[in-house]
């Protein structure tokens, strides 16, 4: 093999980096390592090396060097609901921006899945990690203490999380869209629920709250399913429930904005025209429910703001800064749109 082709299959390292760029290997690494401590010309240059090198860190061995990782890990129940697509954005942005790489794991809904995917995780040797919600294994919270790393338990508020909590409540949230109905001037007042998780839970028991407080019937007008949420789904529930309800329901509070959807569909199959005859509200207030015909109120949650706050406050503890709030509410607002109106 001749000098060339022993040049060409030569791995290229850091110094080679450095030999580029004009500067030495430790700002190289530091710029790889820790980009938020130079300046953006400094990264640029370095960038401009790496890529005409062709180089790819080893991240392995610089993690090694420095006793970090450099990694955010993120457990969430679902890669397919597109629930989680708002808050992973701002997670990943914020994430970036200060030098960090994002592992991601799906647990499923599943808290066993969860125990499992934790530990998998904390194999990485994360510097923080992000979690979904507050209803861990007691393995599982033991795992997240004995790590001690910065934790934000984000999507929901929890009375006493493990470290760092962003999210709101859905019982709240649940009552508030029941109470927002009875003052409409809806009586019979319908819930159908999806998949069931702990959050779904809580919000149908804080819409039964307000209703029972308002001396209305609730159970009869409720239909649950521990099936995944769909918009084929969200049809075969309404008509359950108008079934069981012998078509008496005048409002239905859905779980989430794919079920408001089927069950909309479903009812102009069925001629009952909505608001006029029935009011119908989703959760989650996604792109596509302003854009229905009519518009579907719903309950919007800032998701991308609730990622972005869960990634400032491990970044922020990670970077030694003082954390005032560990607890967050992000809150919600219930968007009224075409698919209700006030019948008092």
């Amino acid at each position: 093999m001749n000098n060339e082709k022993k040049a060409e299959n030569k791995k290229i390292t850091l110094v080679d980096v450095a030999a580029v760029a004009g500067v030495s290997a430790i700002t190289v690494s530091r710029v790889i390592n820790q980009p938020d401590k130079v300046s953006e010309h400094l990264r640029r240059q370095v960038q401009t090396a790496i890529d005409s090198l062709g180089y790819i860190p080893n991240q392995f061995a610089s993690s090694l060097a420095s006793s970090k990782s450099r990694v955010i890990g993120v457990a969430i129940p679902s890669l397919s609901n597109v629930v989680f697509n708002e808050v992973l954005r701002g997670i990943y942005e914020v994430a970036g921006k200060a030098g960090y790489k994002v592992v991601m794991v799906d647990t499923h809904y599943s808290p066993l899945e969860e125990e499992k995917m934790v530990r998998t995780l904390l194999s990485q040797a994360p510097e923080a990690l992000i979690i979904t919600g507050g209803d861990q294994t007691r393995t599982c919270q033991h795992l997240l203490q004995r790590a001690r790393i910065p934790i934000v338990q984000m999507m929901e508020l929890l009375e006493q999380p493990l470290d760092m909590n962003v999210g709101f409540s859905h019982w709240q949230a649940g009552y508030d869209v029941a109470a927002k109905l009875l003052d409409a001037g809806y009586v019979r007042i319908g819930f159908m629920g999806a998949r069931m998780d702990p959050r779904v839970q809580q919000r149908m028991l804080g819409f039964k709250a307000a209703i029972e407080k308002a001396g209305k019937e609730s159970e009869k007008y409720i239909v649950t399913t521990p099936e995944p949420s769909s918009v084929a789904l969200g049809g075969e529930l309404f008509r359950s429930l108008m079934g069981s309800s012998d078509g008496q329901v005048e409002a239905i509070f859905c779980c989430n904005d794919d079920l408001a959807m089927g069950a909309l569909f479903e009812a102009q199959r069925m001629n009952i025209k909505v608001p006029d005859q029935l009011a119908l509200c989703g959760f989650n207030d996604f792109e596509a429910s302003q854009f229905l015909n009519p518009s579907l109120t719903s309950v919007h949650v800032p998701r991308y703001e609730m990622g972005v706050t869960a990634a400032e406050m491990v970044v922020d503890a990670l970077s030694g800064k003082s954390i005032p709030d560990k607890k967050i509410d992000i809150g919600y607002n219930i968007k009224l749109r075409n698919s209700t109106r006030n019948r008092a």
